[in-house]
């Protein structure tokens, strides 16, 4: 295993499921005023030895690690709900969600 980064996790408390993580040592020092002010006040949530090799649970570790060394801070956002399209164009025909089921398309 290899050494980590110390990372300090913040839970926004204006948007559920935002987190930013930062280094440790810096805080939010790099953070983007803009950001922090979409972000609300954070709100300490944990601190961790992050590696390459440590599972999160919606996000990369590796990507995780770059971010905060490239930029100072990586934000995870909740994932985003996709809705199946009624139709989906293609061509001048557009295609239903019948195709599934072999009916055809829409005329």
């Amino acid at each position: 295993m290899t050494k980590g980064r110390l990372v300090q996790v913040f839970r926004s408390t204006r948007r559920e499921g935002h987190y930013l993580f930062v280094d440790l040592a810096e805080g939010l020092a790099r953070v983007p005023e803009p950001l922090l002010l979409h972000f609300g006040p954070p709100e300490p949530s944990l601190k961790l030895n992050l590696s390459r090799e440590r599972r999160l649970a919606q996000a990369d570790a590796g990507a995780v690690l770059v971010a905060i060394a490239e930029k100072g801070f990586y934000l995870q956002m909740p994932p985003v709900a996709v809705k199946p399209k009624e139709s989906i164009p293609v061509g001048d025909q557009a295609w239903s969600a019948s195709w599934r089921t072999g009916k055809g398309r829409d005329e």
